[in-house]
């Protein structure tokens, strides 16, 4: 008798199932932000956190057969990219130098997908770039923030610079060393990121390598910054709020994200870094769940110096090289080498020189300075290369770091 109304109520419950899953989908789906398009998996709520990945987008909704990889997530909804746009880089980037430029220590947030896509976010953008084929120079953005993206694109990839005036500026004529590293890498740029960001990116760089720095960078983005679409959602205020609890966006999962980078899993995050004033409002103990180790201290001690003075981040980004360099070393954990990377990579003075353990190998091999301080190599850097030191440092540093590789290639 009893297992007769086991069978009874196991038979009941399949019948119901589907009914109640399709009667909950149907709900989730008419809130505001979800996706309701046919053809779009209703995302799963876990933890106080939506994860939303592309099932499938049906062609009639988008105007375009789009793959799992034309998909991603902003504010909670799918959009689809924008069709791939031309961008003229004089001189020309080669495969080689857009890698050095956008992954070789200048910025942290950007990726390799498959077909050699460069993913990257900076500030309130995100964007994808390629070479079509040894091309030109190729660009896309998710089609809500794309206009936004065609704006800032040009001036983060410093484009109204005109680096061959630059490069022909330096010394090559008279120094071997450099004409060397000039041929190798033809087309490297200096990017124009936003200073915040910069700042807030090398000071997790003491100590660490690209790798890591760039995990400490998505960590707090994830935990810390706001959805970079959210000007695009249909609710941008009320997502965050009372059932939700989180707003409504896909948190970073490092897993996930290396699996993109694979080509597997093609969900991505678009979580901005964060403001100084939203760090301000951390604690440093939250900062640490960022593996950020000693790092956290100097984030959270540089965002309350920062909080107690408005402007004063802004000013110094507009002060000559000398000024604005003594200015960043007042910040907790900033140093020579850390403030002239900020220099160089998010205000753009090129006479800044960064010395770390790649500069000091490579003064040493190429010009005999062994044993010479940080200090005493970065004023010979900007004495011998001139107005444009910055720009000889990075070829020399991507030269430095390509014999690295090279040798250990060798040894192992």
């Amino acid at each position: 008798m009893f297992l007769g109304k086991t069978r009874k109520i196991t038979a009941l419950c399949l019948i119901l199932a589907p009914l109640f899953l399709n009667l909950c989908g149907a709900e989730l789906a008419g809130r505001p932000g979800l996706p309701s398009r046919p053809g779009l998996e209703v995302p799963p709520y876990i933890g106080n956190s939506w994860y939303i990945g592309v099932k499938r987008i049906d062609a009639a909704n988008v105007g375009s057969d789009l793959r799992l990889a034309d998909g991603c997530v902003c504010s909670g909804h799918m959009t689809a990219w924008s069709d791939w746009q031309p961008l003229p880089v004089l001189p020309p980037f080669t495969a080689t130098a857009l890698a050095e430029t956008l992954d070789g220590g200048q910025a942290f947030r950007w990726n390799r997908q498959a077909d050699d896509v460069w993913l990257g976010l900076w500030d309130d953008c995100v964007a994808r770039l390629r070479m079509n084929g040894g091309g030109p120079l190729e660009w896309s953005a998710p089609l809500e923030i794309a206009e936004r993206v065609a704006a800032a694109l040009p001036h983060y990839l410093a484009l109204g610079i005109d680096y061959t005036a630059l490069t022909d500026a330096l010394p090559w004529r008279s120094d071997s060393q450099l004409a060397t590293c000039l041929d190798s890498w033809r087309g490297l740029r200096l990017l124009r990121q936003p200073f915040g960001e910069t700042l807030l990116c090398f000071l997790c760089s003491a100590t660490k390598q690209i790798v890591q720095i760039k995990q400490m960078a998505e960590l707090l983005a994830a935990r810390f910054g706001a959805p970079i679409c959210r000007a695009g959602s249909p609710n941008p205020t009320g997502l965050g709020e009372r059932k939700l609890g989180a707003p409504l966006v896909e948190r970073v999962d490092l897993n996930a994200l290396e699996l993109a980078r694979r080509g597997g899993d093609k969900r991505i995050h678009l979580h901005r870094l964060p403001t100084w004033p939203e760090l301000a409002a951390a604690r440093e103990s939250d900062l640490r769940t960022c593996a950020l180790g000693f790092r956290a201290r100097f984030i959270w001690q540089t965002a309350q110096f920062l909080a107690a003075r408005p402007g004063w981040l802004d000013e110094t980004e507009r002060l000559p090289y000398a000024a604005a360099k003594e200015r960043l070393c007042l910040l907790p954990g900033v140093g020579e080498k850390i403030a002239d990377c900020v220099l160089l990579f998010g205000a753009g003075r090129y006479a800044a020189f960064p010395v770390d353990v790649w500069i000091i190998h490579a003064m040493a091999r190429r010009y005999g300075l062994g044993g010479w301080t940080p200090t005493q190599i970065a004023h010979f850097g900007r004495v011998h290369f001139g107005a444009s030191a910055g720009l000889a440092q990075q070829y020399l540093f991507a030269s430095e770091r390509a014999a690295g590789r090279r040798s250990l290639s060798r040894n192992t």
